[in-house]
């Protein structure tokens, strides 16, 4: 893109200096990521390039450390309950946060503020003091180390997301339309699937796939509230890099890499369709 005839040269220097600088930070963010990948091919059992790789000997590449993942009844079990732990805890985090952001956006809401702020607690307290207090809590009520303590635990951590998400598409909804249903004699529930449920559905969508995000990489809760048998893949790969370091664990690493940039795809491509419903150009 070219930049206007306007900038003076103390214009153009700041112009080339910007790109430098987002440049370097996303180069900071992405370099783990990017020499984590090839180190998963990795023919020997190395964290390191070895000399085949750097020239590009195939004898110095292998998908061992990938068959080693998908053959392991460890890791096998492990990726149940991930999928497992994260899809009910998406549902009761979707469910309860579309709720709330709901009764967030009528007027007549009192304490809103408030609120909102409880709501999206879980996301500014420390993880560590959240499932500390998680821990103690189940404990007395006899979930800790149950599968249901892990979902209601991976639940309250999905909730603020989901809120922000809906609430962020409640505010440029039109409750003219949801007035003129119930004038029309549509009932409150035929109302919200007919009406409210279409327009917001992209918001909903991309909570819950955030929540389901942040259930699927979450490791400190489960470290409290887990037993053994709800061992997540974050948690094998913890105990593998304590236990028995292996570059299993950059195979496993680099297929949650995947498995999350086609998450965000999906979320990009619904915020893009949010916007397009409520008449917006996509950014």
């Amino acid at each position: 893109m070219a930049m206007p005839a306007y900038y003076t040269t103390k214009d153009k220097i700041w112009h080339y200096a910007f790109r430098v600088i987002c440049f370097s930070i996303f180069f900071f963010l992405l370099a783990p990521i990017l020499i984590m990948i090839p180190l998963s091919f990795n023919a020997q059992p190395f964290f390191t390039f070895t000399r085949e790789m750097l020239t590009l000997n195939p004898e110095g590449f292998s998908l061992r450390w990938y068959e080693d993942f998908l053959g392991s009844s460890s890791w096998r079990r492990s990726i149940q309950n991930s999928f497992i732990i994260g899809a009910a805890a998406t549902v009761i985090a979707t469910s309860l946060g579309t709720l709330a952001a709901l009764g967030l956006s009528r007027s007549e809401m009192p304490y809103k503020g408030l609120i909102m702020g409880l709501l999206i607690s879980p996301m500014i307290v420390p993880l560590i003091i959240s499932a500390a207090g998680m821990f103690f809590f189940f404990s007395s009520i006899n979930i800790a180390g149950t599968y249901l303590g892990v979902v209601l635990a991976h639940a309250a951590l999905g909730v603020p997301f989901v809120v922000i998400t809906v609430t962020a598409t409640l505010v440029g909804f039109d409750h003219s339309l949801t007035r003129a249903a119930a004038n029309l004699g549509a009932s409150p529930t035929r109302t919200f699937f007919k009406i409210t449920m279409p327009l917001i559905l992209p918001g909903v969508v991309s909570g819950a796939l955030f929540a389901f995000i942040t259930s699927f990489d979450e490791i400190v809760v489960v470290l409290f509230v887990a037993g053994v048998e709800q061992r997540t893949i974050p948690r094998e790969m913890w105990s593998g890099i304590r236990e028995d370091i292996s570059p299993t664990i950059l195979a496993v690493a680099t297929i949650l890499v995947m498995i999350s940039i086609a998450l965000l795809t999906v979320v990009e491509l619904l915020r893009r369709r949010g916007e397009r419903l409520r008449g917006l150009t996509p950014q």
